[in-house]
């Protein structure tokens, strides 16, 4: 029974450290939210063997009330994020993030440009 115990534990100490390390890269919201409802998960595990190791059912409970946070934390999650136009609620990383902004600031300077083209052609019209 210990080395069953023991295996168990070292699997879902396995999955949740994967699980964390997922909702650390990311990359979109989605990703980090199945990650942290696998963390989730892999905590209910972790109750429900302490539970059967040490023969206590006054704790089922509280793997019932884990298990309920965890689904209604995922599904909150996804129905925002179906909201959500596509691209959106994704977490830049600071190269992403800085093309980004000179991408934005090449496109206000080419705008400026074209109106200041456009004032000049109309002043020559006049």
């Amino acid at each position: 029974m210990t080395v069953v115990l023991w295996i168990s534990g070292a699997m879902v100490m396995a999955g949740a450290m994967m699980a964390i390390v997922r909702a650390e890269r990311g990359p979109s919201t989605l990703d980090r939210t199945v990650a942290l409802d696998i963390f989730v998960t892999t905590l209910v595990a972790a109750v429900a063997l302490y539970a059967a190791t040490e023969r206590r059912a006054d704790v089922v409970p509280v793997l019932v009330a884990l298990s309920l946070v965890g689904f209604v934390g995922s599904v909150t999650v996804a129905r925002f994020a179906a909201l959500e136009p596509p691209g959106e609620g994704r977490v830049l990383t600071r190269e992403e993030a800085a093309a980004q902004r000179a991408a934005e600031e090449a496109q206000d300077l080419a705008d400026e440009s074209d109106e200041d083209e456009t004032a000049e052609t109309d002043e020559e019209v006049s």
